[in-house]
C-alpha cells in the first residue's frame, strides 16, 4: 500500500521539523517547503494527498497559496489544513472560506494534528457505495465525478462543501444540529466550532443560487434540506 505524501509548508524550521517528524512516525511520507512560491513549484510537479499550510510565510502568504491550490481544477480536491499562530475567528474563517478544510493554531499538540491530517484524508477517500447519483429538482450530484449542477450548469465547489451539500441531500427532509455535520462531514467532534458550520452553509447557498434557500436554517438546532415534499 503506498503511503500518502504530505507537503509541510513552514518556514519555522524547528516546527517544520517537529511536524515532518511526528507525520512521518505516522507512517506519512513528507516534503517541505519554506515559502509559498516554493511551495507552488511542489504541488505543480508532485502528487500530493494533503497539505499543511502555515498563513505567515515570506514570498508568497499562505491565504494567497491556498487560492491558487483551490483555483486550480487539477489541484483543488487536495485536502490543506491551515497551520498557524493567527487564532482570531476572521483568520479562520478566511482560510476556510478560500477552501481549507481544516485550521490548527500554535501552539499545537503533535498528536492533535496527526489526528487531524488522518480525518481530512479519511474525508477525502469516503465514498458512498449505494448513492452515485442524488438529484433534486434541478440540482443534480454525481458522486463518482464529484460534481454538482444546477439548471445544467455546473457549480464549483470545495470538497467540504460538495460532502456537507451531499450529506444534506441524502438525508433530505431531516434535521442535521451542526454537532451532527461537524462529526459526519469534517469527522471531528471538537476540534472545530459549529461556527465553522455557518460559514461553509452561507456559502453553499450563495454558490447554489437558486436552490440554495433549500437548505433551510432551523433556529437553536441545525440545518436541513427541504424539498416540496418536506
Amino acid at each position: 500500500m503506498n503511503k500518502k505524501k504530505i507537503l509541510i509548508v513552514e518556514d519555522d524550521a524547528n516546527i517544520a521539523k517537529l511536524v515532518h517528524y511526528n507525520l512521518e512516525k505516522a507512517g506519512f511520507v513528507c516534503a517541505l517547503a519554506g515559502d509559498g512560491r516554493k511551495a507552488l513549484s511542489i504541488i505543480a510537479r508532485e502528487k500530493l494527498d494533503c497539505i499543511i499550510l502555515d498563513i505567515m510565510l515570506p514570498e508568497l502568504d499562505g491565504l494567497e497559496v491556498c487560492k491558487e491550490i483551490k483555483g486550480d481544477p487539477l489541484k483543488k480536491n487536495i485536502p490543506i489544513l491551515m497551520l498557524t499562530a493567527k487564532g482570531e475567528e476572521v483568520d479562520r474563517i478566511v482560510g476556510l472560506e478560500l477552501g481549507a478544510d481544516d485550521y490548527i493554531v500554535k501552539p499545537f499538540s503533535p498528536r492533535e494534528l496527526v489526528l487531524r491530517v488522518k480525518a481530512v484524508l479519511r474525508r477525502e477517500n469516503m465514498q458512498e457505495v449505494d448513492e452515485s447519483m442524488l438529484q433534486v429538482d434541478n440540482l443534480v450530484i454525481d458522486v463518482s465525478k464529484h460534481s454538482v449542477t444546477v439548471n445544467k450548469r455546473e457549480v464549483e465547489l470545495t470538497p467540504i462543501e460538495f460532502n456537507l451539500l451531499r450529506l444534506l441531500v441524502q438525508r433530505k427532509g431531516r434535521v442535521q444540529s451542526r454537532d451532527v455535520l461537524l462529526n459526519d462531514v469534517w469527522s471531528i467532534d471538537s476540534y472545530i466550532t459549529t461556527r465553522t458550520v455557518d460559514t461553509h452553509v452561507k456559502r453553499l447557498r450563495q454558490k447554489l443560487g437558486k436552490i440554495g434557500p433549500n437548505i433551510k436554517t432551523v433556529r437553536g438546532v441545525g440545518y436541513k434540506f427541504a424539498t416540496k415534499e418536506n
